[in-house]
């Protein structure tokens, strides 16, 4: 396992998943808790970066604003789909909501008929969740897969932690992070982030080419650089260390 990140600082600009990383997995996605204290350092670190922090999650904007609990913060959401920036302003990759609506009939359907199943529609994506049934993994990404055929190149199916997306084609997360890199205030930062899952790989991918800090937290292969051991070990790494501009870690 890669050795623990250094100690963050002021003058980088950080990037969080959520699911994994700042909060334990859930048995459904509402049932995720982000812990208050970790919910206040990770708004105390903003303003410490002069609000260089952005989240970047699977989740949409409108569940990363719940665990947030009201606080606003840069984030993309559904992988980069719909994006908020430092200023509030909120872009959206246009999807076919024709097709969306038809694959979600189709997904609804299925899940009818297993029911430990659960269908997540985030407004321009689809999540096939089997937590309570991973047994079902692989039904679940074939049938995943059939509708994606059927759709055509418009959407493309991503993998995750017990889950399968039907996501837009051209979405990921690296992008999302090299869009908020080219803003204020995020420009010109040295990028970290931080996630645990194989949708985050692009990001990892995404930092390393800007010569940042790519932080995988748990086991499992990754490209990134360094490990964090679990969400308990990404709060105590934002904690125990006090932040400080300086020359910059590398």
């Amino acid at each position: 396992m890669q050795p623990s990140p250094p100690p963050p600082r002021s003058e980088w600009a950080y990037f969080f998943d959520i699911d994994g990383t700042l909060s334990e997995l859930a048995p459904t996605p509402e049932r995720a808790l982000l812990a208050p204290a970790l919910r206040d350092r990770i708004l105390a670190l903003r303003a410490q970066c002069d609000g260089a922090v952005a989240v970047v999650s699977g989740r949409p904007l409108r569940d990363i604003d719940r665990l947030f609990q009201g606080h606003v913060l840069a984030a993309a959401g559904q992988h980069g789909a719909e994006r908020r920036d430092a200023s509030g302003r909120v872009t959206h990759v246009p999807v076919v909501r024709e097709l969306l609506d038809d694959a979600h009939a189709n997904l609804a359907r299925f899940v009818a008929r297993n029911p430990k199943l659960l269908l997540e529609d985030k407004g321009g994506s689809l999540a096939l969740h089997y937590r309570a049934a991973p047994a079902m993994a692989g039904v679940a990404h074939r049938t995943m897969l059939a509708e994606q055929r059927r759709l055509g190149h418009a959407f493309v199916v991503q993998g995750g932690k017990r889950l399968v997306e039907l996501v837009p084609e051209g979405i990921d997360k690296g992008g999302a992070v090299r869009a908020f890199l080219d803003e204020r205030p995020f420009r010109g930062r040295l990028p970290v982030f931080i996630g645990d899952d194989v949708s985050d790989e692009p990001a990892f991918a995404a930092v390393a080419a800007r010569g940042g800090h790519s932080i995988k937290v748990g086991t499992g292969p990754t490209a990134a650089r360094w490990r964090l051991r679990s969400v308990g070990a990404v709060r105590a790494w934002l904690a125990d260390a006090p932040l400080a501009a300086g020359t910059e870690s590398r």
